[in-house]
């Protein structure tokens, strides 16, 4: 563990530097700075961004959001400015092209930006059927929302968003698979979120489990949030719904000793129809394996901001998406909320809403 550690720590920097190199040289294209002047761009600008790291990882000057904000827009950055390379080059260095280009580039780097924010803060709806090799007494709706990270930058407006499209697809039962709070409850008192949170109402009723950031060591208190506001937390259980179908909550697999879904399946008849919640889809294949129709988890975010979506596609079988294995349905859903930074590219903040439909008797 400590290697990998070490190992993506090396690589961030060595692509932090990439970064910085890009950003220094465009500023020098686009102010038409001397080779002096260029110099003494690129080493205020590494010595800048370097020295907040430092600052940062040495814990002198904790600023995470601030270091991932800055990432973030050095990486719209250097995108805009190798498409504009590009333009350069194709057009052979014509000096009327680029004039344009640095008129365009700030637009261009905005824009991107809005965009990121757009897909933050705009939900769309992700709608599935599925037909599940068990008997329905009648088709299940289910309303599916995950990694909403409530906090300073996510909070009261966003569950009411959410309440609002959960009402309107007219959903029998609300899943939230982990994430639901930002690390802690502090911001959700703070700024009275539980009213909002309870707006999530649904006939056969809103149950949670917890994912990695609940379980950095206010647990305890962010699920007696959760069970205020009138949600059922599933704390590695197993319940049976009138009889009708089973759902199973599974906590983060932070949590090194929790039970395997097999033990979890042994407490309840799995002839009904079995809905599991496991916030991370790191144990999809094994699953597979076992009596469970429909599997809902987030936690990859599809990467949130491209081109981690590469990284997450390696890491799991279904990073985002839904898959059919053998006779189980899987869901993983990009998330509702975000981490980290307010910003989305290649991905988009949603719901899922799943169709169910039992065979015939």
């Amino acid at each position: 563990m400590e290697y990998r550690y070490y190992i993506t720590t090396a690589i961030v920097v060595i692509t932090l530097q990439l970064f910085l190199y890009s950003f220094a040289r465009t500023l020098g294209w686009l102010f038409n700075l001397s080779t002096k002047y260029r110099r003494i761009v690129t080493a205020l600008v590494f010595l800048a961004i370097n020295g907040l790291v430092v600052l940062h990882i040495t814990r002198t000057f904790p600023i995470f959001r601030i270091m991932a904000l800055v990432l973030v827009l050095l990486l719209f950055a250097f995108f805009v400015s190798f498409c504009t390379a590009c333009i350069y080059k194709l057009c052979k260095g014509n000096s009327s092209i680029n004039r344009w280009l640095k008129i365009a580039y700030p637009f261009a780097f905005c824009g991107l930006v809005g965009l990121a924010l757009y897909n933050a803060y705009v939900p769309t709806v992700v709608h599935y059927s599925v037909k599940i090799d068990k008997p329905l007494e009648k088709p299940i709706r289910i309303g599916m929302a995950s990694d909403l990270h409530l906090g300073k930058l996510f909070g009261a407006k966003q569950l009411d968003k959410l309440a609002d499209l959960f009402n309107q697809e007219k959903v029998d039962i609300i899943l939230l698979p982990g994430d639901i709070m930002d690390d802690n409850v502090e911001v959700y008192r703070a700024e009275n979120m539980q009213p909002h949170l309870a707006k999530l109402k649904a006939p056969l009723g809103v149950y949670a489990t917890l994912g990695n950031h609940d379980f950095f060591g206010a647990q305890n208190s962010i699920a007696s949030e959760i069970q205020k506001a009138g949600i059922t937390v599933l704390w590695d259980q197993a319940v049976e719904i009138d009889g009708k179908f089973a759902l199973v909550g599974r906590n983060d697999d932070l949590v090194k000793n929790r039970p395997s879904a097999e033990q979890l399946l042994k407490s309840i008849n799995t002839k009904l129809p079995v809905f599991l919640l496991d916030h991370r889809p790191t144990e999809i294949e094994k699953h597979a394996k076992l009596p469970i129709d429909i599997q809902v988890s987030g936690h990859a975010h599809k990467g949130q901001v491209f081109p981690a979506s590469i990284i997450t596609k390696v890491m799991y079988r279904i990073h985002y998406g839904y898959e059919q294995i053998g006779l189980g349905h899987y869901f993983v859903t990009s998330g509702y909320g975000f981490w980290g930074v307010p910003m989305r590219l290649g991905s988009q903040s949603e719901v899922m809403i799943i169709d169910v439909e039992g065979k015939t008797p």
